[in-house]
């Protein structure tokens, strides 16, 4: 990885990359070592690390050593519950992604023309980062949480509805179940009944349109070109399906070679000659 990247990132950043994009066993485990050395854990003050439940936190050996060896307690969240429990997703990723956008325009506006290629990235995250990295957010996303100070009471029922298979072991009157039980095809059959009662309850008035200031009367259209193009395509089509067949010069052949000698012969010369007209028109 070329060190320009680098550039003008926060101070004491570390860098890792993995062709995949996502992160790595190997890639965690650097970054928990320099958890440790920022966080200078001791025996007397030990820290505890909320975690979610990839695997290259929960079936990483190295880092659980580590973290026994460094005075450090992991705790993983429940499943799917990142989005209510894990501090950094409830306030710390969306202020960070409002500011480096904010960023990102405030370059554009002071370079017009050049476009952002990946040696400014470092530049623009850093400068997002300072901004979103503070006491206070930080403090938010604990207390968003209920993790710091602890409060049980902080999500509601229906934060976390029930999986079809702990419904069968649930209460029919549990509030998870009471609030996930209407579908949403329910939920727009009900919006759309009450508001055709609403509109059959209203009196519509007249319009008092006003004369156009300008002159001139408004004619509702009645044909366009592409409407003519339709119907005389469709009566083309009709006419050629109405149209009567000529018959053939070998059925009008088999035909007259029913009749005898002579009239047969008259009417081969007949036919042959209404042939040739019909075959020059």
């Amino acid at each position: 990885m070329k060190q320009e990247l680098m550039n003008d990132m926060p101070p004491g950043s570390v860098h890792a990359w993995h062709p995949s994009g996502w992160i790595q066993s190997k890639i965690f485990s650097q970054w928990f070592l320099h958890f440790i050395k920022h966080t200078k854990l001791t025996k007397e003050d030990p820290v505890i690390l909320v975690l979610d439940r990839h695997y290259s936190h929960t079936r990483n050996l190295e880092v659980i050593t580590l973290a026994q060896e460094n005075h450090d307690d992991i705790i993983c969240l429940p499943p799917h519950s990142s989005h209510e429990m894990q501090p950094l997703d409830k306030a710390f990723m969306g202020p960070l992604k409002t500011f480096y956008c904010q960023e990102i325009e405030k370059w554009l506006c002071s370079h017009p023309g050049p476009v952002i290629n990946i040696y400014q990235v470092g530049e623009l995250f850093g400068n997002a980062y300072k901004r979103a990295a503070t006491v206070e957010i930080a403090a938010n996303g604990f207390w968003a949480t209920g993790l710091s100070p602890c409060d049980k009471n902080i999500f509601r029922p229906y934060d976390f509805p029930l999986s079809s298979e702990d419904t069968d072991a649930a209460p029919m009157n549990h509030p998870a179940l009471v609030k996930t039980s209407i579908s949403h095809h329910s939920c727009l059959l009900i919006f759309c009944c009450s508001l055709l009662l609403r509109l059959s309850s209203l009196q519509i008035t007249s319009l008092n349109l006003k004369p156009n200031p300008c002159g001139g009367i408004a004619k509702k259209i009645m044909s366009s070109p592409y409407k003519i193009f339709v119907e005389a395509t469709q009566k083309k089509k009709i006419k050629q399906a109405t149209k009567p067949k000529p018959v053939g010069l070998r059925q009008m052949l088999f035909l007259v070679l029913q009749i005898d000698g002579r009239e047969g012969f008259v009417g081969i010369q007949l036919l042959l000659t209404l042939h040739q007209i019909q075959t020059l028109t």
